[in-house]
């Protein structure tokens, strides 16, 4: 007896496990289908209104798309008065999340510490010409994968390795081919251009047993600072290898250019005015020249030097290798590698073609009169240049006010100096210097100053008037920020600056950086960009466009 009532206890005990076990697979099974019946009822809201995407987070990384509970109020989804703790700690979460997005990006330069890798290696790169892909034009990891000479590469030894405009540029630059680099300031565009110059000149020379007296590369810059600071890098970069190297610039003597010029030179870097003077004067001779590089082109042609430009073009040899480096691709300029180029140069463009700033550099923008800009500007110094030993560049728009603020501040008792086109040469140069070295490391200038010239560790540059340009405002501020390091951008904005306030806007929100509402008053509007020759109704020109073609008609037809 006792053994069968064990039997049946068993036995009872397995169908009450199997019955219990049934139970919790059919509400296992209710629970799928509800789920299911849920995503389906979802996805046909997802079909119909897709959600958007939140907003890049202070970290930089994009965040998912967000779930239909979450894109729409709770009561939308699943009914009024239904809006469960769910998905009201869901709601409560998100707004933490906005609100602490808004503080990051509020945040001084700290904010961004973490959040950016070090400087260049995700920058984006875009190649584009003729034969591009082949395996030989492979964008170079090391220096030694270049197989460049030692002597070559000895101005290289402080970089661990090329940075994106050189890794690209090296292999076509080093095939001879014609180039087109765009690229933010800071990059290593001097070197990009630099060594393959020096390649050239060595291979010259092996090539020529007589001594050679006229020079083989040419290097044409906007401004004299950057042409001094393009003949610094390539003379250092040039010793080891034996190349000599002159610097030919307006505002100062001639005849040590001339001396130098005579006495034998590889490299020349100059400015158009001078470098034409010299010329029609028979001191220098372009004829062997057979690497040249247009520094900056657009802001070349920006300051009307496109007929100098042309003229020297003309005086160098017709076989010759093409390089030019502009920050934009405006019509003028195309035209000019239209004409002096191959059909279809390589271009190399490093980040975007689109005006875009400096993502480590903080951007305040501040709505002023023009009456409280001075006392604006001496609360800000108080601020930002109260050691007096870190660097502050502020930026005016003329010569007569970069003299009127320099004398404004030193009798407030600031220490500082000025460059701009109304000093001489050897006192600009004495002023770029004395801020350099950090003697005095306060500076008043105008856009001389904004493109191209490499100050080290400028932590704030002041806007004390907006730019012409837009483009002039990115350059600006790109003199801070730079190598991977951190900086703040202060601005003033007025009245008859509003017709930029659309440029600036989107500059500002691609950055991620705050938008005053002062400045939202102002519109978004963006004007078109404008020819000089066809006005505002162009269309864009890519570099590997087609060149024109002349017309020739056939006379067959015609009686005699």
């Amino acid at each position: 007896m006792g053994k069968k009532l064990k039997e049946i206890l068993q036995l009872s005990e397995a169908e009450t496990l199997t019955t219990e076990g049934n139970r919790v697979t059919e509400k296992k099974n209710k629970k799928d289908k509800k789920k299911k019946n849920k995503e389906r009822k979802h996805n046909h809201f997802n079909e119909e209104n897709p959600t958007p995407e939140l907003l890049e987070n202070g970290q930089g990384e994009a965040k998912p798309k967000r779930k239909l509970e979450e894109a729409l109020e709770p009561s939308e989804v699943y009914g009024k008065d239904t809006e469960s703790k769910k998905a009201k700690k869901k709601k409560e979460k998100k707004a933490e999340e906005l609100n602490s997005s808004k503080e990051l990006q509020g945040n001084n330069v700290e904010a961004n510490e973490n959040s950016r890798d070090e400087s260049f290696i995700n920058a984006s790169v875009t190649v584009s010409g003729n034969n591009t892909k082949d395996s030989k034009y492979a964008a170079l990891n090391s220096f030694a994968e270049s197989k460049l000479p030692e002597e070559v590469l000895e101005c290289c030894k402080n970089f661990s390795k090329p940075s994106p405009i050189q890794s690209h540029a090296w292999p076509f630059l080093l095939d001879g081919r014609d180039f087109i680099g765009i690229a933010a300031t800071g990059s290593g565009k001097t070197l990009a251009f630099g060594v393959p110059a020096l390649m050239h000149i060595l291979s010259k020379e092996n090539n020529k047993k007589s001594k050679r007296k006229n020079p083989l590369c040419l290097v044409l810059s906007p401004t004299r600072e950057l042409a001094q600071q393009i003949a610094d890098v390539l003379c250092d970069a040039g010793t080891p290898c034996g190349a000599k190297t002159v610097c030919l610039y307006g505002g100062t003597s001639k005849g040590p250019q001339i001396s130098s010029l005579k006495s034998g030179v590889d490299i020349v870097i100059g400015t158009p005015g001078r470098l034409k003077d010299l010329i029609e004067m028979g001191v220098c001779c372009l004829k062997e020249v057979s690497f040249v590089v247009l520094d900056e082109a657009d802001r070349m042609l920006d300051l009307g030097f496109e007929p100098e430009v042309r003229s020297i073009l003309k005086q160098t040899c017709a076989v010759r290798q093409m390089v030019m480096f502009s920050a934009t691709w405006p019509p003028s300029v195309h035209q000019l590698a239209q004409e002096f180029m191959d059909p279809n140069p390589v271009k190399v463009v490093v980040g975007s073609e689109d005006l875009s700033a400096n993502h480590d550099v903080m951007q305040i923008v501040e709505v002023l009169e023009d009456r409280s800009r001075d006392a604006r500007l001496v609360a800000l110094l108080e601020k930002y240049h109260k050691s007096q030993r870190n660097r502050v560049l502020v930026f005016v728009l003329y010569k007569k006010e970069a003299s009127r603020v320099e004398n404004m501040l030193q009798r407030r008792g600031w220490k500082v100096v000025s460059v701009h086109g109304d000093k001489a040469q050897h006192d600009r140069t004495k002023a770029l210097s004395l801020f350099k070295d950090g003697t005095s490391p306060l500076m008043i200038a105008t856009d001389v100053a904004a493109r191209g010239l490499d100050i080290p560790d400028v932590e704030v540059v002041i806007n004390y008037s907006f730019p012409l340009t837009t483009e002039d405002y990115v350059h600006r501020i790109g003199r801070t920020g730079r190598a991977g390091k951190k900086g703040v951008a202060h601005t003033f904005f007025m009245q008859e600056n509003k017709g930029l306030a659309g440029e600036l806007i989107n500059v500002l929100r691609e950055a991620r950086q705050i938008v005053p509402a002062d400045l939202m008053k102002f519109g978004t509007h963006v004007k078109k960009k404008e020819s000089k020759l066809y006005g505002a109704h162009f269309k864009e020109i890519t570099a590997d466009a087609p060149k024109s073609m002349k017309i020739k008609f056939d006379n067959s037809d015609e009686e005699d």
